[in-house]
């Protein structure tokens, strides 16, 4: 009896002690379901996910310069491109896991209707339009391609005010500091968001395509793991839920 005890606590402490923490850069669009996924991942593997949410843009620049990271999730996949191209990456492990689309949003009490479309930001009451800064965010660049589309960003472009990353650009609204903004509709259809606005889903026709990539870092000590969670957002499942809070899920080559 002791010696199976002593077996079943070394059992133990081997898959403990073999168990990995990845840390992941990933878009802020991510922030609502991305948790949910890693956690999933957590309980069946006993791997360990740790989440850092920011723009693509300052997490490429962050990773050129050495930064610590197993997995990047880009909303931008020319990002994951560009260091596979300069040798960061790992060779083949780029990954296009989803399609982001860009909604214009109030708040439930705003008396905007944005039912009309990007014209109601011409609305002499609307006074502030939070984007995120086009410089770095993906969904900043395809805010202002809408908005130049429908011939409306000359228009508006004074009013406008930008967020680090598409999170913050939606809390620019949600805090009042914006009176309305165009945003990732990942993040509207999170449960404690849905109730508190209303939005309408800009066409896709209006702005190049959000293709968003996902690659393994060179430097990681952790690949195994790495490609182990990558391989996890391939499943039916989870596809279905990045489908759930509004990503299309590009069909497999």
């Amino acid at each position: 009896m002791q010696t199976a005890c002593v077996a079943v606590l070394l059992l133990l402490l081997v898959s403990v002690g073999s168990s990995e923490e990845i840390l992941v850069a990933a878009a802020a669009d991510l922030n609502q379901v991305l948790p949910i996924v890693a956690g999933r991942f957590e309980r069946e593997t006993g791997n360990r996910v740790k989440l850092s949410f920011g723009s693509s843009g300052n997490f490429y620049a962050q990773i050129q310069n050495g930064a610590p990271f197993d997995l990047f999730f880009s909303a931008d996949i020319d990002f994951p491109k560009r260091l596979e191209s300069a040798g960061v990456s790992e060779p083949g492990s780029i990954y296009e896991y989803a399609i982001g689309k860009i909604v214009l949003w109030a708040p439930k009490d705003s008396s905007l209707d944005v039912s009309k479309g990007l014209s109601v930001l011409l609305d002499p009451q609307v006074r502030k339009i939070a984007i995120a800064n086009p410089a770095h965010a993906p969904y900043g660049k395809a805010a202002v391609a809408a908005l130049q589309n429908e011939q409306l960003y000359d228009r508006i472009k004074d009013k406008l005010v930008l967020g680090e990353n598409i999170s913050q650009t939606f809390e620019l609204v949600h805090s009042g500091n914006a009176d309305v903004g165009i945003i990732a509709l990942s993040l509207v259809l999170g449960p404690k968001v849905k109730e508190t606005g209303k939005f309408l889903t800009i066409s896709p026709g209006s702005y190049p395509p959000i293709r968003q990539g996902a690659v393994v870092l060179k430097s990681s000590p952790n690949k195994a793991a790495a490609k182990e969670f990558l391989e996890f957002l391939k499943r039916p499942e989870t596809i279905a839920l990045m489908e759930q809070y509004g990503f299309e899920i590009p069909k497999a080559k």
